[in-house]
């Protein structure tokens, strides 16, 4: 079986299951399913269509329906015909790695939809009922992965690739690259001090008898915790597995009895009290009433007169920026001269959506080599730092280019080269695979490769 002459990077698979499930199989509970085409021993059935179809309009898209079915239906072939190799080579997915991947997606959509028992409401089926259609289907898509990594795994592409790639890319279509900034910056934290969390250890202590001698742990929730997510819903935090909050708060929270009320516990956010309403499998639900460690006016002046003398000590040339840096930052970027790295990418080029804004407006108006006096800032929620910034670097937007914008057409024409490795493996392979397209109508779609014999 031949491939279409046009080539494409197959960018994301369409694997049948969980994005299924999220989506409600309404469809195939009004129509009576049907096997549509087999790749191998493996079969695509009608509904695996429909829920990807549905998914796309759930998401606001509108096309053509039956152009976007054939899309679909292709990229499910592909998936397929991964699972038909993994098979023939005996790859192997570990169960634990499977009930891992299990997890984390039920965990993720549990928080999208509240809690468990919503899950199995909306689905008409306990938990485990729900695992056991999704382990099937999760271990086939580990193992489509793990064949599809295989293929492009050794793919390099050298600087005269990237050069020919570039050229060969018409005028009018080489991409605008917006205006990027690189910047560095001196982070100094109020401390909390011990009298201040003393306060706050005391108040939620009170807060605990009262509740032991028979005080409503919601209405106490509602009234006094500084947690504004679930203080409105007495606490509450919905049903949540492990390695989702605080590991001190886990701890004590997965040690619960339903109905007890735990000690007081520390954690980055302030000082908690939990209550367990009840544990279902690997899940739990509980209350909790947060008392958050206030910094004191105090603490804020000090850290500001102590960053502001660092910057009188670098505006005159006493201490360079690196050196401050690396003696009074509490931001790991102090051990590489305070250059802040992106946490999207690793690297230290930031777009202007990847900056707060209140410091994309600022930057955008500074000078290269400029530095900016201390400044309040939220580092995290609820937590306020100083910090002082230099402007390092900033590009005016621009037509990409070979000088300055190499790196990204360098990532482009690998990914380019990848779709060709992955098209040529299509080819190879859907030749020597039975592959049988039962379904009339999809047998007739504008294929990117040629699936069946002609």
């Amino acid at each position: 079986m031949r491939a279409n002459s046009k080539i494409r990077i197959i960018v994301s698979i369409v694997l049948i299951g969980f994005m299924s499930i999220t989506t409600l199989n309404l469809y195939s509970q009004k129509v009576i399913d049907r096997i549509v085409a087999t790749v191998g021993s493996n079969e695509i059935l009608y509904s695996d269509i429909e829920n990807q179809y549905m998914q796309y309009l759930m998401q606001g898209y509108t096309a053509d329906g039956d152009e976007i079915r054939c899309q679909i239906f292709e990229e499910i072939l592909f998936a397929k015909l991964l699972l038909n190799q993994a098979q023939l080579d005996s790859v192997v997915v570990s169960d634990d790695m499977v009930e891992s991947e299990m997890d984390r997606r039920l965990q993720y959509f549990i928080s999208q939809i509240g809690s468990q028992e919503k899950l199995e409401e909306y689905y008409h089926k306990s938990i485990l009922a729900i695992k056991s259609d999704l382990r099937t289907t999760i271990h086939e898509q580990m193992l489509s992965e793990q064949v599809k990594n295989q293929i492009t795994s050794n793919v390099k592409i050298t600087p005269s690739e990237v050069r020919a790639f570039f050229n060969d890319i018409p005028t009018d279509s080489v991409p605008l690259i917006s205006s990027e900034y690189k910047y560095s910056h001196i982070i100094v934290m109020p401390e909390v001090l011990p009298e201040e969390k003393e306060y706050a250890r005391n108040k939620l202590k009170d807060i605990r008898k009262r509740i032991i001698e028979g005080s409503s742990f919601s209405s106490m929730a509602r009234m006094y915790s500084e947690d504004p997510g679930s203080s409105v819903k007495g606490g509450e935090l919905g049903d949540f597995g492990r390695g989702v909050m605080f590991p001190e708060f886990e701890a004590v929270a997965f040690s619960l009895e339903p109905g007890e009320v735990s000690e007081i516990v520390e954690t980055d956010a302030g000082f908690h009290i939990i209550k367990l309403i009840k544990r279902k499998g690997d899940f739990i639900n509980v209350r909790h009433i947060l008392i958050m460690t206030k910094v004191s006016p105090m603490s804020m002046s000090i850290a500001k007169a102590e960053l502001d003398s660092v910057y009188q000590l670098i505006e005159d040339g006493t201490l360079s920026f690196e050196e401050a840096a690396l003696r009074y930052s509490i931001d790991d970027s102090k051990f590489n001269g305070g250059v802040a790295l992106n946490p999207q990418t690793g690297g230290a080029v930031f777009s202007g959506e990847g900056i707060d804004k209140e410091l994309f407006f600022k930057l955008d108006k500074m000078n290269v080599g400029e530095i900016l006096p201390p400044s309040l800032f939220q580092k995290e929620r609820n937590k306020n730092a100083f910090r002082i910034v230099r402007l390092d670097k900033r590009t005016k937007p621009h037509k990409a280019n070979l000088e300055t914008d190499y790196d990204k057409i360098q990532q482009i024409a690998l990914e380019n080269k990848k779709g060709e490795a992955v098209g040529i493996w299509i080819t190879e392979k859907s030749e020597k695979t039975f592959i049988n397209i039962i379904d009339k109508n999809l047998k007739s779609c504008n294929f990117t490769y040629q699936w069946e014999e002609e």
